[in-house]
């Protein structure tokens, strides 16, 4: 089945403007002038002006060349030759402590040069952003670390984030062919499971279009739900260039509206699926604000309610008998 010329039409960006258009353009000097790489421009995310307009973003640390690479991806791939920057973790912690942020996801490269894929660096910059922002929620989105459990304990545990991500990208018969050779379905699940043993709330991440079928993608959710994962998104995968992977097939609403309901019956607290969906998703970050912040049980719903940079929200965090 070929793919039609144009993209259709719920896969068309919708830039800001007005308030949100100099909200955009505010945070994109911010983040330039204390120094922050965000992953949303290095992966060239759809949602960049969607979230930046709304002053939500997600920082990437450790450099931006990857020691992996994915058929998926467009970071930059090479051999950083074993250097992280020391300052960097009191860099972040001062940066961030001088933001107006309430949640920020944290990532990095896949760094497999480092003995211990940058476990402790990424420990020691929680710490200091839980040092100068004390009350930001911080979310991890981190790699295998080379299947090493007490690297993942040394994340979890010494630095304590809120929230632990790692994305398994796509389904178990597509690991070979979309992520890079060092990358495996059972090392993610192990991982993440080992996250949740560890006590944090976990997340992870499916793209669609790939040549996947449904029952695969039903039978990747249930692993994912067996191995403890708590928040799922999932999105239509789209071309980052021509030397990428080609998509399949552009995925229809109605069948990401059937995984997230599918998923939602297997147990998962929250699950973002539509096709510009990506892991650092405002709809499960707002879910998982709430949730954090002690609304066990709280839903997303839609509100027409200005958020405090003047737009309409879309989303509304509500707790069992709401605020």
């Amino acid at each position: 089945m070929s793919l039609p010329a144009r993209k259709p039409d719920w896969l068309r960006v919708r830039f800001p403007n007005g308030e949100g258009q100099e909200r955009f353009r505010d945070l994109k000097e911010q983040l330039r002038g204390l120094d922050l790489n965000t992953v949303c421009e290095e992966a060239r995310c759809p949602n960049i002006f969607e979230c930046w307009a709304a002053g939500t973003a997600t920082i990437m640390i450790l450099g931006e060349t990857c020691t992996r690479g994915c058929r998926f991806c467009s970071v930059n791939t090479g051999d950083p030759g074993g250097f992280a920057d020391p300052r960097e973790p009191e860099n972040v912690g001062r940066a961030l402590g001088k933001m107006d942020l309430a949640y920020v996801v944290m990532t990095m490269v896949d760094r497999d040069d480092l003995l211990d894929g940058g476990a402790d660096h990424v420990a020691r910059t929680v710490q200091r952003i839980r040092h100068y922002a004390p009350e930001l929620l911080v979310e991890v989105l981190l790699g295998d670390f080379q299947g090493v459990r007490k690297d993942v304990e040394t994340v979890v545990i010494d630095g304590a984030p809120d929230v632990f991500a790692h994305n398994v990208e796509v389904v178990p018969r597509l690991q070979r062919t979309i992520r890079d050779a060092r990358c495996s379905w059972e090392r993610s699940v192990d991982v993440l499971r080992w996250a949740k043993d560890a006590g944090v709330v976990t997340k992870s991440s499916l793209m669609v279009g790939l040549g996947e079928t449904e029952d695969e993608m039903l039978e990747a959710m249930a692993s994912l739900r067996d191995a403890g994962v708590d928040v799922l998104t999932i999105g239509q995968y789209l071309r980052p260039t021509k030397k990428h992977a080609e998509v399949k097939r552009y995925v229809e609403p109605a069948e990401f509206e059937k995984y997230r309901e599918e998923g939602e019956a297997m147990g998962f607290r929250f699950v973002a699926s539509g096709p510009l969906v990506r892991s650092s998703y405002r709809a499960a970050e707002a879910f998982l604000h709430g949730v954090l912040k002690g609304k066990p049980r709280a839903s997303v719903t839609p509100t027409d309610d200005v958020d405090r940079y003047g737009r309409k929200r879309r989303l509304h965090v509500l707790g069992d008998a709401g605020e």
